[in-house]
């Protein structure tokens, strides 16, 4: 019986020096070209939540962010660890807090998040999905905002919550085939249409 090693003894013996295959080098950061292309969701879900997760009390959270655009057209993103430990790449955005309105809380949220400072030009929608978390349902709702760079340098240091793993500036054209969640794709197709971008 052939084993993976004995093919493998048999390609490196066979293939010349510039033929052998080289060991893949693990990158020292998360990068947009790592994702795998975006996902299509199935028509019909091939699980279903618990009909327990009715029983569970809801929850309702708030959260802001959106797309900070610079001079080059690109648009900030972050790379996070999902609920479920997949990094992913997102929109920055977080949760409003006491006192702040969802542009200050845009604001905020993109700065820590990113290291960008932006000012905002615009709104683009308020989207709201529901998860089950362990004890309850939650009910989200995330206000996405246009902004564009005041100053900065793109750096996840200044998040407090260490969420954000990585962030990369990505050209907008390029964003449906980076971001992870079908959402915030939507957020990048109701911005081109609100704001005649082709």
């Amino acid at each position: 019986m052939t084993t993976p090693r004995d093919v493998a003894r048999m390609l490196r013996g066979s293939a010349t020096p510039s033929q052998q295959i080289k060991p893949l080098e693990e990158p020292a950061h998360p990068s947009p070209a790592m994702m795998p292309k975006k996902r299509t969701e199935p028509s019909t879900p091939s699980t279903f939540a618990s009909l327990d997760a009715r029983e569970l009390p809801v929850q309702r959270e708030y959260s802001a962010g959106g797309l900070i655009f610079n001079e080059n057209d690109e648009v900030a993103i972050i790379a996070r660890h999902s609920r479920s430990g997949h990094l992913e790449w997102c929109l920055p955005k977080g949760h409003i807090e006491k006192g702040e309105t969802p542009e200050e809380t845009a604001v905020r949220e993109v700065h820590e998040e990113t290291g960008i400072l932006g000012r905002i030009t615009g709104s683009i929608a308020t989207i709201d999905y529901w998860f089950t978390g362990d004890t309850t349902r939650v009910h989200k709702l995330v206000h996405h905002y246009v902004l564009e760079k005041v100053s900065g340098e793109l750096s996840v240091e200044g998040d407090p919550d260490h969420e954000a793993e990585d962030a990369a500036w990505v050209k907008f054209d390029e964003l449906n085939n980076v971001l992870s969640y079908p959402n915030e794709r939507r957020i990048v197709w109701l911005y081109s249409r609100k704001y005649h971008r082709q």
